[in-house]
Formats: structure tokens, C-alpha cells, sequence
């Protein structure tokens, strides 16, 4: 990705595309989340599309809203996990476990995959979740100041 094209990408975090997906939930929140990206590239990592379907299993989505899902999953630039993103996320995983910092723990390993892309990438990642504040290397975008 070439710097240009780098100034008009973000990573959205899955809270964020799931509010924008679902924006009948809440619109407030839904349009927020829309003016921190608008006029720039949406970018989510495959473990937001893993942890989206996944929610619609375990919620027992029916077949209509699992299509509408997968439509909306279509629309999206989804980043793989190249070996810029793997040793992003490995570095990532030590650094913040050294630290004593959240994402260092297992429990964080989605939160790690989508940070790791933001900053293989070298671009803002769109969140309100606090796991992410304060990490060496990441622009967070919020809605909360």
C-alpha cells in the first residue's frame, strides 16, 4: 500500500462495522461511527467477518438476516493476514504481554489480529474500545474525545 493510498484507509474495528451493520440498533451510534470514516476507505480484518458470523450463529439468525449479513460482509475490503500483519501481531502480543497491557492476553487475540492490521497498515483504526488506548504505534479515532 503506497503512502497515498494509506492516508485515506482505516481499520474498523468490529464493535464499529456491527453498529453501522445493524445501524436500526442504534442510529446515533451508527452515524458517529459513519463521520469518523467518511471521505475515507473502510478496511476489517477477517477476524471481524469470523467474529460477525460467528455472532449470528450464536444468536440463531435465520436464513433471511444470515443473507443480509453476507451482503453487507460482500461490501467490505477485508485484510488477510499476510506476514506483515502475522509478525505484527506476534510483535504486538509480546510487547503488550511484557507490558502487562490487555492485548497481551488471550482473550484479546480478535482485538490483537485487528490492531495488528491497523498498524501493518500504518493507518488510524476506528474504535470506542478502551483495549486499545495507549498502544506504542496505533492511531485510535473515536467518538469519545
Amino acid at each position: 500500500m503506497t503512502v497515498a493510498e494509506q492516508s485515506n484507509v482505516v481499520v474498523v474495528d468490529t464493535m464499529v462495522i456491527s453498529a453501522i451493520i445493524d445501524a436500526h440498533r442504534n442510529p446515533d451510534r451508527a452515524v458517529a461511527y459513519e463521520a469518523l470514516i467518511a471521505g475515507r476507505s473502510a478496511v476489517v480484518s477477517f477476524v471481524t467477518v469470523t467474529e460477525l458470523r460467528c455472532g449470528a450463529l450464536r444468536a440463531g439468525w435465520g436464513d433471511l438476516r444470515r443473507r443480509t449479513l453476507e451482503r453487507d460482509l460482500a461490501r467490505l475490503v477485508v485484510a488477510q493476514p499476510d506476514d506483515e500483519v502475522i509478525l505484527a501481531c506476534a510483535s504486538l502480543r509480546d510487547r503488550c504481554h511484557r507490558a502487562g497491557q490487555g492485548l497481551g492476553q488471550k482473550l484479546h487475540e480478535a482485538d490483537r489480529w485487528v490492531t495488528a492490521t491497523a498498524i501493518a497498515y500504518d493507518v488510524p483504526l476506528v474504535s470506542d474500545d478502551a483495549i486499545f488506548r495507549d498502544v506504542a504505534g496505533l492511531t485510535v479515532l473515536s467518538t469519545r474525545s
